[in-house]
């Protein structure tokens, strides 16, 4: 099964830059696409930002788009979300997630959509 890990969450001041990493294992057909999710206490869990790891497509949420970048390593074990120029508004439970997906697959689906998820991480965005 797959089972996915992130890592990098922290506190970084607003206007700043922080790099989060999602270690993903298991049966690679499984999680032909990745995604960045952000929820905060009291709303709705909300898509960041997807990559087909087959293809290397890559959507946004629109918030996002020209300050956050996904992308993922030569192997394909690992997802990258950098956060550039991190708003207060960017502050959230961020989590990893996976879903089946081949060349063809659009990957920016909603979260029920995705199977697999790690625990989370933290991201507070102060001053």
């Amino acid at each position: 099964q797959v089972q996915l890990v992130e890592s990098g969450g922290g506190s970084v001041q607003a206007g700043g830059t922080l790099i989060m990493a999602c270690a993903a294992s298991g049966d690679p057909a499984s999680r032909g696409c990745m995604g960045w999710f952000r929820q905060v206490s009291g709303k709705e869990r909300e898509a960041v930002a997807t990559i087909n790891r087959v293809r290397s497509t890559t959507t946004y949420n629109d918030s996002v788009k020209d300050r956050f970048t996904i992308s993922q390593d030569s192997a394909g074990n690992t997802v990258f979300l950098q956060m550039h120029g991190v708003l207060h508004e960017d502050s959230a439970v961020y989590y990893c997630a996976a879903m089946p997906g081949n060349w063809n697959t659009r990957c920016d689906e909603p979260d029920i959509n995705y199977d697999y998820w790690g625990q989370g991480t933290h991201v507070t965005v102060s001053s």
